[in-house]
């Protein structure tokens, strides 16, 4: 166990990298847990709402994310405080994407349905980054010889052609696909071949006139989303908390004052 730790974590330089990785995942972990706690009424945990303004954890997540980014470039990559630096980052950053749909929308829609996409978005970090940390390199870099590497014509190319299928899967609507096959190109290429979502940018332009592709690619979608959708919704619940049920927009608010 000695051996393979320093063979594989101290040796390449990743001890900060895992660091940030497990301060990350707990530090969501630990945050969603009392965020569910308060939501329940349960515990002594409250809402912190000082002068009656509701301060979102997403603030101190961005202090310490500035914290660790700051330290760890200004730290020895092996010293004391480059470890501290990467478990401040990991923590920052886990606060700051646990409320990743109220950056982007710019309201709080913590518990609405909106609000899935922070818990997607942590899942897909902390993937990316576990990979990273088991050997995979962004754009298939992982795959060339000691020799190759040391061609900057070969790496230049093979990284340009994985960043290519990346654009394309992308471009195909494919946002997942594309994030995961920068350091997996093979996902990437079955991005990049496959026929696009309904809706994307290479849809719009190339299936306008093309009747059979466009229904083909709907379909396909539609199988896709039926069979993965549900047990998504499920794991994003188990990992989050269920969102809070949409309000039934067939009563209005002015017949519920009648009423």
């Amino acid at each position: 166990m000695g051996h393979w730790w320093y063979r594989n974590i101290i040796e390449p330089g990743k001890l900060p990298l895992l660091l940030a990785l497990v301060s990350f995942v707990m530090s969501f972990l630990v945050t969603r847990t009392i965020t569910r706690l308060i939501r329940a009424g349960r515990g002594p945990f409250k809402n912190i709402t000082p002068g009656g303004v509701h301060v979102h954890h997403v603030v101190p997540g961005v202090i310490l994310t500035v914290i660790g980014g700051f330290g760890s470039i200004g730290s020895a990559h092996h010293s004391v405080g480059g470890m501290v630096s990467a478990v401040l980052f990991g923590l920052g950053a886990g606060l700051v994407l646990d409320e990743f749909a109220l950056v982007l929308h710019l309201d709080d829609v913590y518990w609405s349905e909106q609000g899935r996409k922070s818990v997607e978005i942590v899942v897909l970090t902390a993937a990316l980054v576990a990979l990273v940390l088991g050997g995979f390199l962004p754009f298939g870099v992982n795959e060339l010889t000691q020799e190759e590497r040391h061609s900057r014509g070969l790496v230049v190319l093979n990284t340009a052609t994985n960043f290519f299928l990346a654009l394309i899967a992308l471009w195909k609507g494919k946002a997942r696909t594309a994030l995961f096959g920068t350091v997996i190109p093979f996902v990437a290429l079955v991005g990049a071949v496959r026929l696009a979502r309904p809706g994307s940018p290479y849809a719009r332009k190339f299936y306008a006139n093309r009747p059979r592709a466009r229904a083909k690619a709907g379909l396909r979608a539609y199988r896709h989303d039926r069979r993965w959708a549900g047990p998504g919704r499920k794991i994003h619940d188990w990992i989050g908390g269920a969102p809070d049920p949409a309000p039934d927009r067939s009563v209005s608010p002015e017949s519920d004052r009648r009423h």
